[in-house]
């Protein structure tokens, strides 16, 4: 029976991914920390800390495939240890007495933390392609889009042309931050922990800062300067650094979802033959991706609060502020593996229809130029007085349901200052689209040269 919307069988590929799902499996949840026990092994026994049999002997049998995750789970319930119980496993399976050199040295937490990090480096690599992936999307729609004009609008409604490559440009510029976000705290957040119970390494004796610098590099982690059991601060900037990717994509597909209402038209989330959108209105395509990405996106946001809560610690180490971590920390991999996942395939293949977008240019009637067209006034009367006279007739032409040209050529003090000519051109909406295409370039000049998406 299905836990959560991780496990449930129907929903569960709108929350993650099945690669997601293996990396924060039970079973490799238990192998990292069998790596790090194995690891450490071999590097005690390299410095002759413990029997090189010995170390041998425990590498070998810490394998998953070698316990009963099942039989471990019992007993964690039981004595109500989250790692004994992995630990007398390998234990019993080790011969003439090796086992007892398991586990030399480290506290609980050295191993589980180091463990969650090597499953976030394998998370993070699959963040990072998808990223490139989604950037290379974004980079075709602003590339081929770049002088398709539609309108831009301000709190909800239309107010200037722009062109949708300078929309998607935006949405490339952002997903390029967050990519360098993630690449810039790699450093931080990629090390491990050796420290012991208080963080200073009593139990590993005088060849501690060696045994450490031996096994971070065999586990390809990097040396903390100093116990981070009561500095949670990586783990936090983790999850909120995939917060903040995860906003910018459920913006990205809230913005499609009100692009593709009926009303307006102007982009669809793939459609695929046999996808249904209602079970009473067969008619329907609705970008219920979309609506996932947003759902997903929103989960990611208050998850990163609960981690924030996860960084105050009480002293030198703090189980209740941890077990949140346990909580916190997968969920939010795994629904960000999923939300990249999804919205990699919504802007792979989204639709634009640029002659729909063209034609609602022109539902205002004219009114989408007023700023145009005051500026062109402001050159024979002034710029305040332009303002005046194109918002008297704006506000009069709307009222009366006439068009703006119509509502200013009304008005005799604009047509002494334009000729019909020259407001007819000035009315034109596929050419106010400002520098639009030229910041395009820009956009996608610094995206190939900054070398992300290669």
């Amino acid at each position: 029976m299905a836990s959560g919307v991780f496990d449930d069988a129907l929903i569960k590929h709108l929350w993650s991914t099945d690669e997601l799902r293996a990396i924060f499996s039970d079973r490799n949840r238990v192998q990292k920390w069998y790596d790090y026990e194995a690891a450490l092994a071999l590097e005690q026994a390299e410095l002759g800390i413990i029997p090189r049999a010995a170390a041998q002997e425990i590498a070998r049998r810490a394998k998953v495939e070698n316990v009963e995750l099942e039989s471990i789970a019992a007993e964690i319930r039981r004595i109500r240890h989250p790692l004994v119980p992995a630990l007398k496993a390998v234990e019993k399976l080790c011969r003439d007495g090796h086992g007892e050199y398991i586990h030399f040295g480290p506290t609980t937490q050295d191993v589980l933390d180091t463990g969650v990090v090597l499953q976030i480096r394998d998370a993070h690599a699959i963040y990072l392609r998808e990223m490139k992936s989604i950037g290379r999307a974004l980079y075709r729609l602003a590339d081929a889009h770049k002088a398709a004009p539609m309108a831009g609008r301000s709190h909800g409604v239309q107010a200037l042309p722009i062109t949708f490559g300078h929309k998607a440009a935006i949405w490339l510029s952002e997903m390029g931050r967050n990519y360098e976000r993630l690449r810039g705290l790699e450093a931080r957040v990629f090390v491990g922990g050796m420290v012991g119970a208080v963080g200073t390494q009593a139990s590993y004796g005088p060849q501690a800062f060696e045994l450490e610098r031996r096994l971070m590099k065999r586990l390809g982690l990097g040396v903390a300067d100093i116990n981070w059991q009561p500095a949670r601060d990586r783990f936090a900037e983790y999850v909120c650094v995939l917060a903040i990717a995860g906003q910018t994509l459920g913006k990205i597909a809230n913005e499609i979802i009100n692009l593709e209402h009926t009303e307006i038209g102007e982009v669809f989330e793939p459609f695929s033959a046999g996808k249904v959108g209602s079970s009473t209105m067969p008619h329907k395509r609705n970008p219920s991706t979309c609506e996932a990405a947003v759902a997903v996106s929103r989960a990611l946001r208050y998850n990163a609060t609960f981690m924030l809560e996860c960084m105050v610690i009480e002293h030198e180490r703090d189980g209740s502020a941890w077990r949140g971590e346990w909580k916190t920390l997968p969920e939010t991999c795994l629904m960000a593996g999923g939300l990249l996942a999804m919205m990699n395939g919504v802007l792979s293949g989204l639709a634009v229809d640029a002659p729909r977008m063209r034609r609602n240019l022109d539902l205002l009637g004219g009114f989408l130029l007023s700023e145009r067209v005051m500026f062109a006034l402001s050159e024979k009367v002034g710029k305040q007085t332009a303002h005046e006279l194109v918002y008297e007739a704006s506000m009069r032409g709307i009222e009366q349901g006439t068009t703006f040209e119509q509502a200013l050529l009304e008005d005799s003090r604009v047509k002494g200052a334009m000729t019909s000519d020259a407001l007819r051109a000035a009315l034109d909406p596929t050419t106010y689209t400002g520098h639009a295409s030229q910041i395009v370039e820009r956009v996608l000049a610094d995206a190939r040269s900054s070398g992300w998406l290669d």
